[in-house]
């Protein structure tokens, strides 16, 4: 072990952690979660102590030498080198600054080590004043947070851009089966499986679009603002060299923020991002809902859909097969449904200058981003693209619909047609049957009927 001190004493941290006492002192306090700091938060952090040094060096704060032992000791993680030397607790100090800490500590230590010191001296590479010169806690954790989601929505979106093209891909392949519509759950108007399908996937579009909307807002960043916002201890310039070293850095476009102050307080643009990812969750859990509907039986359901089988479906019930992929679906979509609740509470309990709720808000969000992208791939590539119609049971269950009587309406009148249903329904023919059979009809001019009924629009 070595010791290190600090503004509260002495601490003993072991000879082979790259971390510091701060470290030491939060993973001795704080084991709440039982999870650490997801590591594209903390990378997140590096990339912006990557900008910084860039941005110090630029301006003549720090040595070149000492800033390119900080940007080296910044790839050697970013490469997952030090991985283990992150563990801090999620549920930490509320403005992240047990993990910005950590993260100071591990490059600094790193970086002291190139440069010929040794781990713990604080020289000649010391995690305040010079990993960390320029910014805080305050305006360097939220930012890490919003580079973290760009990035992982990324990924997100690449998903779910996937299971829209495999709902696209239903929709093409059952346009011709006719079918039932149901509302109320009730028997309603004619509607073709293909035209299901299509409604499915352009929600998801939307909701394509909205998520890119609030990703958007996310690539304002507070960095180099400081404590509250105001960029007090900086220079004019250093913000926009380090945004400008970090969008070079990433690859991704990044501005400063209008207002320091504003975007230091409010994690609003963070709450919009939740509520995004919320409104997708509804919509994926609404198609898994329907899909298991219409998948339902086989002989006393729905039966009109035959979804793929993952695994045999009961420990006791021999050739049962279940919607296995749906249901995880759903469970990931009402786990959404939570973390978004406790997000958009954890954003609006800021008070006055600082939101201390950031370490809650990025872990929740991260997980929500990751919870959807494997819920679409997997909904996408284990159960929609090996769905099947069955053509059989949409056909029966369209001859026998109730809801045949409403495209009949124009040809032959209401009160004619409320006969014929109520005739329908007591001898059990289908209309069909019996407008061929009273002659109202022909086969030729019912049929036309039909091959009209799903809307002249669509």
């Amino acid at each position: 072990m070595r010791v290190e001190k600090d503004s509260l004493g002495e601490r003993q941290v072991p000879d082979e952690a790259y971390y510091g006492i701060h470290t030491a002192r939060s993973l001795e306090n704080f084991d709440i979660a039982g999870e650490p700091m997801p590591l594209e938060i903390v990378y997140g952090l590096v990339k912006i102590k990557w900008a910084t040094a860039t941005a110090n060096a630029a301006l003549g704060m720090i040595p070149a030498d000492k800033a390119d032992a900080i940007k080296a000791a910044c790839l050697r993680v970013l490469k997952g080198e030090f991985d283990g030397e992150f563990k801090v607790d999620v549920f930490q100090a509320g403005s992240g600054t047990s993990s910005n800490m950590n993260v100071n500590e591990v490059l600094a230590n790193i970086a002291n080590e190139a440069l010929g010191g040794r781990r713990g001296d604080r020289r000649p590479v010391h995690p305040h004043d010079d990993v960390n010169l320029g910014t805080s806690t305050n305006n360097t954790f939220p930012s890490a947070v919003k580079i973290a989601l760009v990035e992982k929505a990324s990924a997100m979106l690449l998903s779910l851009r996937r299971l829209v093209e495999e709902l696209h891909g239903k929709e093409r392949e059952f346009k011709d089966i006719l079918k039932t519509g149901r509302t109320h759950l009730q028997d309603a108007v004619p509607i073709t499986l293909g035209q299901e399908f299509g409604a499915w996937a352009r929600a998801l579009e939307k909701d394509v679009r909205r998520i890119e909307s609030a990703r958007l807002k996310l690539r304002e960043l507070g960095v180099g603002g400081n404590a509250i916002g105001t960029g007090v201890n900086t220079r004019r310039e250093f913000r926009p060299i380090l945004i400008r070293a970090l969008g070079t850095f990433t690859g991704e476009v990044y501005e400063g923020a209008e207002n320091g102050i504003e975007i230091t307080q409010f994690m609003t643009d963070l709450g919009e991002y939740s509520s995004a990812l919320k409104l997708l969750a509804l919509d994926v859990g609404k198609v898994c809902n329907d899909l298991r509907l219409l998948s339902s039986g086989p002989n006393t359901g729905l039966d009109e859909i035959i979804l793929p089988p993952l695994e045999p479906g009961s420990s006791i019930m021999p050739g049962k097969f279940n919607p296995s992929a749906c249901e995880a679906v759903n469970m990931a979509c009402l786990q959404v449904f939570g973390l978004d609740a406790a997000v958009a509470a954890a954003c609006g309990a800021g008070q006055l200058e600082l939101n201390t709720y950031m370490p809650l808000i990025g872990f929740n969000l991260l997980r929500a981003t990751r919870y959807l992208e494997r819920a679409c791939a997997l909904l996408g590539e284990k159960c929609v693209r090996g769905i099947q119609a069955n053509r059989e049971e949409c056909a029966r269950h369209f001859e026998h619909s109730a809801g045949l009587a409403t495209v009949l309406n124009p040809k032959l009148g209401y009160d004619r047609v409320a006969e014929l249903v109520r005739e329908s329904l007591e001898t059990g023919r289908t209309l069909r049957q019996l407008v061929l059979e009273k002659k109202i009809m022909t086969e030729d001019q019912f049929n036309d009927v039909l091959k009209h009924s799903t809307g002249p629009n669509l």
